[in-house]
């Protein structure tokens, strides 16, 4: 399974704008630089809230503990379909197993999602290294 890059520049944008201290914004020109992203991408989070006018920019509209992986996984992906056939009836994917194949890639999935809702923008901003490498420092 491949997450979409609409959802890891969701992720990385959210790690960027929740790592600045005391306040601080995010200018939109300076995460779309960071990401090569279009600015209108941004805008389209949700989780973000922008100020206007000289000396605006971007920051978390809610706590990074407020904000979950697997929410913002799911809101951004739009199908989870990890195999072609997942979802089509017996006579259209030609298999007649009893789906047990369906029942394995439905749990694994599951299960996926299940481990990433353990996990808040908080958890992800503690692991300095994680955050450091998002945001390209040191390198």
């Amino acid at each position: 399974m491949r997450l979409k890059k609409y959802t890891d520049y969701s992720l990385r944008v959210l790690v960027y704008v929740g790592s600045k201290e005391n306040g601080e914004l995010s200018s939109i020109k300076e995460v779309s630089d960071s990401f090569d992203i279009s600015p209108n991408h941004l805008s389209k989070l949700g989780l973000i809230d922008t100020i206007r006018g000289r000396g605006g920019g971007m920051r978390l509209a809610v706590e990074p503990v407020d904000i979950n992986v697997g929410h913002v996984v799911r809101n951004m992906e739009d199908d989870f379909t990890l195999v072609e056939w997942l979802g089509k009836s017996e006579h259209d994917c030609g298999l007649n197993t009893g789906y047990a194949l369906t029942h394995i890639f439905n749990d694994a999935l599951t299960l996926f999602l299940q481990e990433l809702d353990k996990y808040s923008l908080h958890d992800v901003l503690m692991n300095t290294i994680e955050v450091n490498s998002v945001m390209e420092i040191g390198e």
